[in-house]
């Protein structure tokens, strides 16, 4: 037997891909529902081979549906998120909304699967910041083996995590560039993002860091262990899809590169890339439309007694948003939803 499950905000880009997602993986799906708001009310979606109409997120009734995975960002969320809880389905959210709650399990399969059993407490599991997720997921094996202190992070961020207006901005912008007579000024972000790096993503905190860099603090602490420190500079770049992080780490043991090599092949989740020639490492374009989080240039840092640098890219569509939220489902189901 499979599940009954519902898809809210269908019609963007992650939605679009949780349904992808869905079909490629083959989750165990007895009926899908795609969930939009009344302005993409029929528009059409593929699931497989199917193609899915959908429905109006505002008149759903979700009783009798087992998970909902929730694609609609924070004011939506708010609203139906708790509706869906209430009439006994569980939610995966990919907005920020609940990731701080402490009753609500913030979770990443490869690092911390038993979290998805307290989804008891609200009926809502929350799915991390699309950089902290891949970020978590290669600390995770290094951590286990030799304690994680304190992580320095950099990122160069994709415009797909602000959305279609983030990847059409970019594309008019670039377009405006080889076409003068057509100026295309910065609407959803704060400069020019074509043919720039903008060191600003979200809004700004009192201590001069920026909400996203915080989530990434906040959240690996609550998924991998509160006592590692970690402080982050989050940058937006030209790149359409595709998030990709140097990562610097300090440990409470030694840790030699070429055992973390071995240890990060093993991983779950982890692909390493990592030949000291031209080349020899990932980019962002290369890791579009996988499901690994690829790391490259894995390399001792001889500035401190205990540190390793690496390079880490991944899909943030799909492992930082999609595929996260379908490998929660995967988790969700096989340990306390399980069917038949």
């Amino acid at each position: 037997m499979g599940y009954k499950v519902v898809v809210a905000g269908a019609t963007g880009n992650v939605g679009r891909e949780m349904l992808n997602i869905l079909a490629e993986r083959e989750f165990p799906v007895d009926e899908i529902v795609a969930l939009a708001s009344r302005r993409s009310l029929g528009t059409e979606v593929s699931f497989g081979d199917k193609t899915l109409k959908t429905k109006d997120l505002d008149a759903f009734d979700f009783r009798g549906w087992d998970i909902a995975l929730f694609a609609v960002g924070s004011e939506a969320t708010r609203i139906y998120a708790p509706k869906a809880a209430a009439a006994g389905c569980v939610v995966i959210d990919n907005s920020s909304l609940y990731r701080y709650d402490p009753e609500i399990p913030l979770v990443v399969p490869e690092v911390n699967p038993e979290a998805v059993e307290k989804y008891k407490a609200r009926n809502i599991i929350a799915n991390p910041n699309c950089s902290t997720a891949q970020m978590v997921v290669a600390l995770k094996p290094l951590h286990d083996r030799a304690k994680i202190k304190r992580v320095v992070v950099s990122t160069y961020q994709s415009v797909s995590g602000a959305g279609k207006a983030g990847i059409d901005e970019l594309w008019d912008q670039t377009k405006s560039i080889y076409n003068p007579v057509s100026e295309v000024p910065p609407k959803k972000f704060t400069k020019q993002i074509a043919f720039n790096v903008i060191p600003h993503i979200d809004v700004f905190m009192e201590d001069g860091s920026t909400k996203e860099e915080w989530k990434m603090v906040a959240e690996t602490k609550k998924i991998l262990d509160p006592k590692v420190k970690v402080t982050a500079t989050c940058v937006r770049v030209p790149v359409f899809v595709g998030h990709s992080e140097a990562i610097n780490i300090e440990f409470e043991e030694f840790l030699d590169e070429d055992e973390a090599r071995d240890i990060l092949r093993e991983a779950p989740g982890v692909m390493v890339v990592d030949k000291r020639e031209p080349g020899g490492y990932v980019t962002p374009i290369e890791c579009v439309g996988d499901y690994a989080t690829f790391v490259s240039r894995i390399r001792q840092d001889s500035t401190i007694e205990n540190g390793l640098n690496l390079w880490c890219v991944s899909d943030n569509l799909r492992k930082g948003a999609a595929l996260n939220a379908v490998q929660i489902a995967e988790v969700l189901g096989n340990r306390c939803l399980k069917k038949g």
